[in-house]
């Protein structure tokens, strides 16, 4: 067997830390060729010590510069490369099979369409990308012939549980619908009249799972489960009106496919990103990642309930967003990422991110030809979609 490069874009993150544990475990097939960070210093040198890989990026020309002499000073024998634009070319280079692309948020789109343009093998598990340009990320990867594997818990159950010869990309022969499973957030039970007042504190105490603050806001609005719904449409080709999300709070089951013929086929497995991590790192083949299985006479029980469309408001502006065109698709997360960013800065409160996020989308209006389809396009719409949010936000505090 041999043993297969790997780079890992956002490696100072949760899924670049669950990534580097996975690999840890089977050093036979895997090599951790280069990793890369947008600053953060201290976790990327603790990192080149332990793993010892022959590059790091840092997407911060003073964060790479400080990283270099420390790097230097110990002796290690990593290159340091500098921007946002090295962390694009690490993406293409042929030193690297596979590609966890694990870089939260618009950032993750340039180094992600690099990997796939490349053919590489991509991982994927920022979903922001194919929100924004998922007929340009689609197309590039039949194109090139990459193989995208998705890294989501809920895109990786629908995937391990359609045919072994499917690919992403393609409209699966005989399904129904798919099920995108959602835990609700730390909010699902509280009075709605409180949400208002919630703080960013409250808002990142995931129930189940360990994520950033950014994804763990997504989730308490369930625009996580918004972007997922869009992610899905690319990665599997099916419409809106054939993928659901249904709230679960136990967060077993993470996704379900409904074929024609009645049967319902579904993933479990513990709440834990190594799961799917180790099924895409893997695949074809399973390996090992540390960890068990459910104990289920201790889980005893699973419940299932709709989405309140009031609770939520984020989901709906999601598949609104879909229905309308990729251009809506583009602006809701560019607006979200924005929103987000001032709830946890405190110059937002939580009810009113959706209210921002449908404030942009009806700025675009209906006329979206010109603003999808290329890469330029692509990213003027996103920085039109940054300014326009941080002027609705601007607007509120002084009102």
């Amino acid at each position: 067997m041999s043993v297969r490069g790997l780079l890992i874009l956002g490696a100072t993150g949760t899924i670049g830390r669950n990534t580097l544990d996975v690999v840890q475990q089977h050093p036979d097939r895997f090599r951790v060729q280069a990793l890369t960070a947008n600053q953060d210093v201290p976790a990327m040198l603790d990192l080149v010590r332990s793993v010892r890989p022959a590059q790091v990026a840092m997407a911060d020309p003073s964060a790479a510069r400080e990283l270099a002499a420390r790097i230097t000073a110990e002796q290690l024998n990593t290159e340091v490369l500098a921007g946002p634009e090295s962390i694009t070319a690490l993406a293409a280079d042929s030193s690297t099979e596979l590609v966890m692309s694990g870089v939260v948020g618009a950032a993750g789109l340039l180094p992600t369409l690099a990997a796939v343009r490349a053919g590489k093998q991509v991982l994927v598990a920022n979903k922001e990308p194919l929100v924004m340009a998922g007929r340009l990320l689609m197309e590039a990867a039949k194109r090139h012939q990459a193989v995208l594997l998705p890294i989501d818990s809920e895109h990786n159950a629908i995937f391990q549980c359609l045919p072994m010869d499917y690919r992403c990309g393609a409209t699966p022969k005989g399904v129904r619908r798919i099920i995108l499973t959602a835990s609700g957030g730390p909010f699902r039970d509280t009075a709605i009249e409180a949400l208002a007042q919630v703080s960013p504190e409250q808002a990142v105490q995931h129930p189940n799972w360990v994520m950033g603050q950014k994804i763990s806001v997504d989730s308490a609005t369930m625009m996580n489960k918004g972007l997922e719904l869009i992610e899905a449409h690319w990665l599997f080709g099916l419409p809106e009106d054939q993928i659901e999300v249904v709230v679960h709070p136990q967060s077993a089951i993470h996704s379900i496919v409904e074929y024609e013929d009645g049967s319902m086929l579904a993933q479990m497995g513990q709440s834990d990103m190594r799961v799917p991590i180790a099924h895409a790192l893997g695949w074809p083949d399973r390996i090992g990642c540390g960890l068990g299985g459910l104990n289920l006479p201790e889980l005893a029980r699973m419940d299932f309930r709709e989405p309140d469309a009031e609770r939520y408001p984020c989901l709906g502006l999601a598949r609104q967003a879909l229905r309308q065109g990729e251009a809506w698709c583009n602006v809701l997360n560019a607006a979200n990422e924005v929103a987000v960013q001032a709830f946890l800065d405190r110059q937002l409160s939580y009810t009113e991110i959706p209210e921002v996020l449908d404030a942009c989308l009806h700025a675009v209006g209906d006329d979206q030809s010109c603003l999808v389809g290329e890469l330029d396009a692509v990213l003027s719409l996103d920085r039109w979609a940054r300014t326009r949010a941080a002027e609705e936000i601007a607007e509120r505090a002084h009102a």
